[in-house]
C-alpha cells in the first residue's frame, strides 16, 4: 500500500434488518482517501453519508467488509482499540454541536483528551490553546447555552483538534448556522485542512464544495460520481509527514551536538595546567625579588 493512503475501504456493507425488512445503507462500497484531501460527500438523504462516516469514525461496524486505516484492518478490532485510535487519529464535528450543558466550554474542548492519559491540568492548557485559535479564549468558563450557534460550533472544531489527529470527521457543519456563520466556521476548516489535516465532510450545500479537493456524489449506498478538483500533486503537505520530518530535524540537531569525551576533558585540564604554569612562575620570580629587594633595604639601615 502507498504511504500517501490513509484509508481503503473495500467491498463495505451495512445492513439493517432481515428477511422482508432488509435494507442496506450502504452495498458493496470501495473508497480510498489520501492524506491532506478535503472530501464533501453529498446526496440525498438516506443515501447512507453519515452511515459512512459513522464508519470510518469507528462509531459504529459494518456488516462485512474491509476497513483499513494507516495499513491496518480496523473492521474486527476490539471496541477498547477502537476508542484508543479514535481518540488519537480521528476529531468529529457535528450538525448539533453535541457539546455537554452543564460543563464550561474549556471542560467540553479537553473532552478528547481523557483517553490520551494527559492530566487535568495538561488538558484544560491545550484546550485553553485551542480555544485561543478561535478567539474564544475570553470565554472559557462560559457554558454553551451562552454562546451563539456560530460560536458553539467554533467550540466543536477546537474540540475536534485539540488532540491533533490527522483525521477530521464533520456532519453537515454548518447545517443550523446562518450564511456569515457557515463562511467563518468554513473558512476555520479550510485553515485546518492547509495544515495537513485530512477532512472528510457530508453536506447539502453545493456551494460549499469549492473547499473541496473532491467531491463524492453517492446514491442508494454506492458512489454515483467521484470528482478530484485538485491534483494529488497539488495536497497540502500530510500534518503525519510534518510530526515525522519534525522529530528528524530535532534528532538532527541532538546528534549535531557532541557530548565532551574523557579523552577531550583530560586535553583542556592539561591545557589549563600549561597555560597555569608561566602564571605561578611570573608570581614564583616577582616573590623572590621582592624579598632580595627587602634584604638589600636592611643591610642599607645597619650600616648607617
Amino acid at each position: 500500500m502507498s504511504e500517501n493512503i490513509l484509508i481503503e475501504l473495500k467491498g463495505l456493507t451495512k445492513r439493517y434488518g432481515y428477511g422482508d425488512t432488509e435494507t442496506f445503507a450502504l452495498k458493496d462500497f470501495d473508497l480510498t482517501i489520501k492524506r491532506g484531501e478535503f472530501i464533501m460527500i453529498m446526496g440525498p438523504s438516506g443515501c447512507g453519508k453519515t452511515t459512512l462516516l459513522d464508519i470510518i469514525g469507528l462509531l459504529d461496524r459494518a456488516t462485512r467488509g474491509e476497513y483499513i486505516l494507516n495499513g491496518e484492518n480496523v473492521a474486527g478490532i476490539s471496541a477498547r482499540r477502537q476508542a484508543k485510535l479514535r481518540a488519537k487519529k480521528i476529531g468529529f464535528v457535528f450538525q448539533n454541536f453535541n457539546l455537554i450543558e452543564d460543563l464550561p466550554i474549556i471542560e467540553n474542548v479537553a473532552l478528547p483528551l481523557v483517553y490520551t492519559g494527559y492530566t487535568k491540568t495538561s488538558r484544560l492548557k491545550q484546550a485553553s490553546s485551542a480555544l485561543k485559535r478561535f478567539h474564544l479564549q475570553e470565554r472559557e468558563y462560559y457554558y454553551p447555552y451562552q454562546l451563539s450557534g456560530g460560536q458553539q460550533q467554533r467550540v466543536a472544531i477546537a474540540r475536534a483538534i485539540v488532540g491533533s489527529p490527522e483525521i477530521i470527521l464533520a456532519d453537515e457543519p454548518t447545517g443550523n448556522l446562518d450564511s456569515r456563520s457557515s463562511h467563518i466556521v468554513m473558512e476555520e476548516l479550510k485553515a485546518i485542512h492547509e495544515e495537513g489535516n485530512t477532512i472528510i465532510m457530508v453536506t447539502h450545500n453545493p456551494s460549499l464544495t469549492v473547499y473541496a479537493t473532491r467531491v463524492i456524489n453517492m446514491l442508494d449506498g454506492q458512489i454515483d460520481t467521484d470528482v478530484k478538483t485538485v491534483a494529488d500533486a497539488n495536497l497540502p503537505q500530510p500534518i503525519s509527514v510534518k510530526i515525522k520530518r519534525r522529530k528528524e530535524r530535532k534528532a538532527a540537531i541532538a546528534a549535531s551536538i557532541e557530548l565532551p569525551t574523557s579523552d577531550s576533558v583530560k586535553e583542556s585540564k592539561e591545557s589549563q595546567e600549561s597555560t597555569s604554569e608561566p602564571i605561578k612562575n611570573s608570581d614564583q620570580s616577582d616573590q623572590t625579588k621582592d624579598t632580595k629587594h627587602s634584604k638589600k633595604k636592611s643591610k642599607h639601615r645597619r650600616k648607617k
